[in-house]
């Protein structure tokens, strides 16, 4: 199930504010490294693809995993783009959908709940795939 509204905006909020801590740079290159699926908000999802983008670092073809741009002027700019120029994210992004980029989400954003934000961002509802299952056992 992905991310509802509030856990997605927290979630931005957290990628685009605590950049700079060294503690929070390898979490936010994690959370960079998932796929979009796990973002639920439409405009949310345009918001996390375009810091995705534009926070990938150089690489060659022959690199094998992703590497982040993450901290400093780079990371600054990129947000504050979006911010002031918010049809570069998406055709339908406001400048209310990305006002809180860049302020931080508060002290109880800790690593705790950002390990409960990526189970739900991976986790699937289970009460129909058993049924589905077991319907395909009963008739083999």
């Amino acid at each position: 199930m992905p991310l509802d509204v509030e856990t997605g905006k927290t979630m931005l909020q957290l990628v685009t504010s605590r950049y700079d801590d060294r503690h929070w740079r390898k979490k936010i290159e994690k959370t960079l490294g998932l796929p979009q699926s796990g973002v639920g908000d439409p405009a949310q999802q345009q918001i996390f693809m375009y810091l995705k983008i534009g926070l990938k670092g150089y690489k060659s073809r022959r690199a094998d995993p992703d590497s982040w741009i993450i901290g400093g002027y780079a990371t600054k700019e990129i947000i504050d783009r979006a911010k002031f120029q918010p049809q570069l994210v998406g055709p339908n992004v406001t400048k209310d959908d990305v006002a809180f980029l860049g302020s931080d989400p508060g002290k109880e954003i800790d690593e705790a709940w950002w390990d409960e934000m990526l189970v739900s961002w991976f986790d699937v509802p289970e009460e129909e795939k058993p049924a589905e299952e077991e319907g395909g056992e009963a008739s083999d």
